[in-house]
């Protein structure tokens, strides 16, 4: 992984900030390196692998829609899509069905015509890349419920994917940029939380239950490590106006929010006779 001479000499630039957003973690390391030297800041918005925990006592038809809307819109091609599924043990083979059944559902094709919920991957090469991580799942233990294959046709398509896996599975902690869902099985919410957090990436995640005490649980210190912690809606869609960004190797930066103006700006103080004041000037971007 190398930097372009252009991109190089602006990250080196003195008195100037950089801002990336990158969906590979050896970009932003080289980024983040390169800035540092010169005591430089950057926000870094890497990649996400975003768990979608549903517990026994959740709104099943809601978790549904919510998991085919953030695990297939876009094709899989957003940082807050929902890569990974986790299912309460006694609820497991009912969301399951219900999910394959509404995948067989899903139109593929023109994302300009009426109809279609799935659109092509963005160029040839995240085609090759999802055909890769379909062997790569094979070959490690993954069972592939729905899906699983590019389609030959004009274009970069293929087909949604469901597929059963253990969370141990080396390719579980990577982010496959497709519409690949893995799904998982727990028994308590400690084991729910511990798996949403066992991924090197914190982006987003989400938990639905009707309990309180499990939401305050998910929302608190021993809760989601995640930078963004929704209940009862998607990983995706709900971060405008909000602090968007996540913690670990995606990276900690923020976007928005009420501290985003910390990003871009830098603060001088200065003094007069009389008077003590903190001043804010924009730094250059």
């Amino acid at each position: 992984m190398s930097l372009t001479s252009l991109s190089q000499m602006f990250l080196e630039k003195h008195g100037s900030s950089a801002r990336l957003l990158a969906a590979e973690l050896p970009v932003g390391q080289l980024v983040q390196q390169t800035v540092s030297r010169r005591f430089g800041k950057c926000l870094l918005e890497l990649s996400g692998n975003n768990a979608i925990i549903v517990m026994d006592d959740a709104d099943i038809q809601l978790a549904v829609r919510s998991v085919l809307f953030a695990a297939v819109g876009t094709a899989g091609q957003r940082c807050t899509t929902c890569r990974r599924l986790l299912l309460h043990e006694t609820i497991y083979q009912t969301v399951l069905d219900q999910l394959v059944e509404a995948y067989k559902q899903v139109k593929v094709g023109d994302p300009l015509e009426k109809g279609t919920l799935l659109g092509p991957l963005h160029t040839p090469a995240s085609k090759v890349n999802f055909d890769k991580g379909i062997d790569i799942i094979k070959s490690q233990g993954g069972r592939i419920l729905s899906g699983g294959s590019s389609i030959e046709s004009e274009g970069n398509f293929v087909q949604p994917t469901i597929v059963e896996i253990s969370p141990d599975a080396p390719i579980v902690k990577e982010e496959l940029f497709g519409p690949v869902l893995y799904v998982l099985k727990f028994q308590t919410l400690k084991e729910a939380v511990e798996i949403n957090n066992s991924v090197p990436q914190g982006l987003s995640s989400s938990i639905f239950t009707r309990r309180p005490e499990v939401i305050f649980k998910w929302i608190g210190p021993l809760g989601s490590d995640c930078g963004i912690v929704n209940v009862n809606i998607p990983t995706n869609g709900a971060e405008i106006g909000g602090a968007f960004g996540g913690e670990k190797a995606t990276g900690g930066g923020r976007e928005a929010g009420s501290d985003s103006w910390k990003q871009y700006m830098r603060r001088s103080t200065w003094y007069a006779p009389d008077r003590f004041c903190h001043y804010l000037s924009i730094s250059f971007i």
